[in-house]
């Protein structure tokens, strides 16, 4: 019985680790599943000016990522970074970022696009952005870690799209809650550059993991189930395969009689 108790115990501990991460992939299905909605509400609204979104405390809502936005103002070439390993076209390419000041004089981040990998650390070549008075629209993205690996990046070149990081690269009043996912320019600058894939609205397989892995959690007590019923039966069969004992008491009658037929043959 203590060892059918371990078995138990041990079902149990496992049963317990498998609701644990059953419920971590509900929970990573239920923020893939706003994630999606967030998309399907903001990605082809309308646009709408900058500062509607963004007021001057320059906090980006959580609501409002994917929102497009119309910027008037002019770029900041000279600033212009590269973002490396960013992966487009089956590529670690570069996407080009562009500062850019606004009319009510703050400079706003925009990823203008991608260009393939070059022969060295930099791509061949570079587009650049139109010069003088721009109207650009561009969709809202929240900035993104630095590396945990502390990786750093050729000068002219970031590691990630950190925004408090690249601010201090870029002269000016930089926003850094938030940069501009390019959508369009006019008047268009020079050259193409490779532009971004709507994001995809598929769920991702989370759902599925979590059944899987409550259907484990039963599967584990089926099998310890199935371990204790075993024992058991072949105990039993251990138990109806022995020889029945004989009683000592028999025995000494018996005994009794052979020495009572000796007498009386004699």
């Amino acid at each position: 019985m203590g060892r059918w108790t371990v078995y138990v115990l041990i079902a149990i501990g496992f049963a317990v680790g498998c609701a644990f991460l059953s419920n971590w992939q509900f929970e990573r299905n239920e923020t893939r599943s706003e994630q999606i909605a967030l998309v399907e509400k903001n990605y082809d609204a309308d646009p709408v000016p900058l500062s509607d979104l963004i007021g001057a405390d320059g906090a980006l809502e959580p609501g409002d990522v994917w929102h497009p936005v119309v910027l008037n103002g002019e770029y900041i070439a000279d600033d212009q970074l590269l973002v490396r390993n960013r992966p487009h076209g089956g590529t670690s390419a570069f996407e080009v970022l562009v500062p850019f000041r606004d009319v009510d004089g703050r400079v706003f981040i925009v990823d203008r696009g991608w260009v393939p990998p070059g022969d060295g650390d930099s791509p061949d070549a570079v587009p650049a952005p139109p010069s003088g008075e721009v109207e650009v629209i561009v969709r809202l993205r929240p900035g993104e870690q630095l590396p945990a690996s502390g990786r750093g990046a050729p000068e002219g070149q970031v590691p990630t799209i950190n925004l408090p990081s690249i601010a201090e690269l870029v002269d000016g009043d930089v926003i850094t809650s938030a940069y501009g996912q390019f959508v369009s320019e006019e008047p268009a600058g020079e050259g193409t550059l490779g532009r971004f894939d709507s994001p995809t609205d598929d769920p991702g397989p989370h759902l599925s993991y979590a059944i899987q892995w409550i259907l484990f959690a039963l599967m584990g007590f089926v099998f310890i189930g199935y371990i204790i019923r075993t024992e058991i039966v072949k105990h039993r069969e251990e138990v109806e395969g022995m020889p029945a004992p004989v009683k000592k008491s028999r025995r000494r009658d018996s005994d009794a009689d052979v020495e009572d037929e000796l007498l009386d043959a004699r």
